[in-house]
């Protein structure tokens, strides 16, 4: 039988015009010790975001997303914070902040597979 790791997940979120708190989500970020996994999927649904204001500048998005996976994934071209443990850049990223790109609160559950288990989560939530 297969053993279930501990796992830790927050949405990524679009939040256009932070005054108004609406947001879009737009990926999943996941953290699994056990498996050595910290991975974040992203997808953009253009007609959404635009819908919340339609002169958002989705080259900011696209760029800001862009970090934030790297960071998640530990590239060293992202900066200092990306060369920190998994476990520091997943609480880096996933910590309260009040700008175009947040995330939702960090929820824990039990998966045999991180891959997999993301990618259930993300089909679920932003697809």
């Amino acid at each position: 039988m297969n053993e279930r790791a501990v796992y830790e997940y927050a949405v990524v979120r679009v939040v256009p015009r932070v005054e108004r708190e609406e947001f879009v989500n737009v990926g999943v970020a996941m953290y699994c010790r056990k498996q050595r996994y910290a991975q974040v999927k992203i997808f953009v649904d253009v007609p959404k975001c635009t819908a919340l204001d339609p002169a958002i500048d989705l080259e900011l998005i696209y760029r800001h997303l862009e970090s934030f996976a790297k960071i998640c994934a530990g590239d060293r071209e992202a900066g200092k914070i990306a060369e920190l443990d998994q476990t520091e850049r997943f609480r880096w990223l996933t910590a309260k902040r009040s700008t175009l790109i947040q995330c939702s609160a960090v929820h824990p559950g039990l998966c045999i597979s991180a891959e997999d288990t993301h990618e259930a989560l993300f089909k679920k939530l932003v697809l």
